[in-house]
């Protein structure tokens, strides 16, 4: 009790660690933190100053750090806080809880808290959060959730998730998204998708997703994109294209493709074509 009170009897010194002009305390209600009140009060009397400090490393207090800090120092008592009121607490304490204790959380009302979630559990338990309402919580999900489930989020609404879908989903599935209505995903599905499937891009109304094609055909192909109406993906034919397919691009009507073309076949010629 005399190391309690001298704790208690001692702010200045607790409040130290706290840099100049920090966050005051204050307890996630706006109300002052309330020691007495907290059922790890015995914690302040902890030997090594990894107690709990108000200020520093507090469970009441509304500040996310602060609270952290805390199940940093305890994650033994995380179990007992996935129910706070509190939704920093929760999110925060789901960090260091046992992941047994984690599935009834997969609803609760915060994304922050199912974030956190998302991010602790098994990829085989990802499913119930493929088409949760918060765009970061399927984000995480289609980061880690097994390649092989990720075809029911080919139609989210966002086109972040359909990024990921994109990069991660298998290669006998990727041409389902070879029509998404997103210019990044087509351009991700061009840079993965094999033959002859690639081949259902090179006419895709947007010049990066067809440079990307320009970029992963075999070379020996490349002669069908050598009148594409945009030049970057004409330069990009050019720099990779055999001599053959070169030879018919001398007189492209565009000076960089032109100069590429020579650089290729090594002809030092003047450019008459201005």
């Amino acid at each position: 009790m005399a190391a309690v009170a001298a704790l208690l009897a001692a702010p200045q010194r607790l409040m130290a660690r706290a840099p100049e002009g920090d966050i005051p305390p204050m307890d996630w209600q706006g109300g002052a933190v309330n020691c007495e009140a907290c059922a790890y009060i015995d914690l302040r009397a902890s030997d090594g100053g990894r107690g709990c400090e108000p200020g520093h490393a507090c469970m009441q207090d509304a500040y996310a750090r602060r609270i952290d800090r805390f199940f940093r120092w305890h994650p033994e008592l995380a179990d007992q806080q996935l129910e706070h009121p509190y939704f920093e607490v929760r999110a925060i304490a789901v960090r260091h809880a046992s992941v047994f204790r984690l599935g009834g959380l997969m609803n609760d009302p915060d994304e922050t808290v199912r974030l956190q979630v998302a991010a602790r559990l098994s990829p085989a338990q990802l499913e119930r959060l493929m088409h949760d309402p918060h765009r970061e919580v399927r984000l995480r999900v289609a980061q880690r959730i097994d390649p092989a489930r990720l075809a029911a989020m080919r139609q989210d609404a966002d086109y972040g998730v359909r990024e990921i879908v994109a990069q991660r989903l298998p290669l006998a599935l990727l041409t389902t998204l070879a029509y998404d209505p997103e210019r990044s995903v087509r351009e991700i599905v061009a840079r993965r998708l094999q033959m002859p499937a690639l081949f259902i891009l090179a006419n895709d109304p947007e010049p990066e997703v067809r440079r990307a094609v320009a970029e992963s055909l075999p070379e020996a192909l490349l002669g069908r994109m050598v009148d594409d109406r945009d030049w970057r993906v004409r330069w990009e034919v050019a720099r990779r294209a055999v001599p053959a397919v070169l030879v018919a691009m001398r007189d492209d009507p565009d000076s960089e493709v032109r100069q590429m073309v020579r650089s290729r076949l090594a002809v030092p010629k003047e450019d008459h074509h201005g």
